[in-house]
């Protein structure tokens, strides 16, 4: 196993993609802390899948946004677990937003885009960091996303947040590289998952304009996330990764 006695968190893993990467780094040997904000039913059942398949796992919830939070939740994990030396930072807000022209965008909901996407993942990685440095080890994977290359009309602050975490990524990594602490992106192509079909009929889904050809699912995201906090990545960082089955090229 990659992880074997490695510590992870995921947020935002009470379904969809940070399910199946929760499930993903259990299945290879990590003990996983996942979390979300508010949705507790659906983490419990991402807890039992991974004890079910004989994985450890404990769950956390916290608001990502809030610094308290965040350092409650690295806290828990080192108590918990001894240390931290993954974090996948996937909590994000996405489902339940309607697409509108720029100038229609409530600042309200601008204001809370960037609040999770971006100050979210930028709080979590301040929280992990001084037990990363300790260690003098560290993985951390943001998720941004294939339309901070192409566009997405409507989705002004959703975009913005991806950019955002682009940029955030590429200036940790000058900050944590020193540590030994390295911090890449996967950006995803628009994926199969609940919060997808909240947004449209993913069975309509264009497909011609990418190579293979099918609407991506979790699944194919997992194998680049475990990439990129497992040791065959000892010597990335900064970096973002497209999995988007070729929709994008860059």
């Amino acid at each position: 196993m990659r992880l074997k006695e490695k510590v992870a968190i995921v947020t935002g893993a009470a379904k969809g993609l940070g399910r199946a990467f929760a499930l993903k780094l259990a299945q290879e040997g990590a003990k996983v802390m996942v979390v979300t904000r508010k949705d507790m039913d659906n983490l419990r059942q991402t807890v039992k899948q991974i004890t079910d398949n004989g994985g450890k796992a404990q769950l956390f919830q916290a608001d990502v946004s809030k610094e308290k939070d965040t350092k409650a939740m690295a806290e828990a994990t080192n108590k918990e677990f001894g240390k931290i030396d993954i974090l996948v930072n996937n909590a994000a807000i996405y489902d339940g937003i309607k697409r509108r022209p720029f100038y229609e965008i409530d600042l309200d909901e601008w204001d809370l885009v960037m609040s999770v996407n971006v100050k979210g993942a930028f709080l979590a990685a301040r929280a992990v960091f001084p037990y990363m440095k300790e260690n003098k080890y560290g993985k951390i994977v943001n998720l941004a996303s294939e339309v901070f290359f192409t566009g997405s009309h409507g989705f002004a602050h959703y975009v913005a947040s991806k950019g955002g975490i682009i940029g955030l990524t590429r200036a940790l990594a000058v900050e944590l590289g020193p540590h030994n602490i390295c911090i890449n992106c996967v950006a995803p192509g628009f994926t199969d998952t609940e919060a997808s079909r909240g947004l449209a009929d993913v069975t309509k889904y264009d497909t011609s304009r990418t190579p293979l050809r099918r609407l991506e699912k979790p699944e194919d995201l997992t194998g680049a996330v475990l990439f990129l906090v497992s040791p065959e990545s000892d010597f990335i960082t900064g970096q973002t990764l497209l999995v988007d089955g070729g929709r994008a090229m860059h």
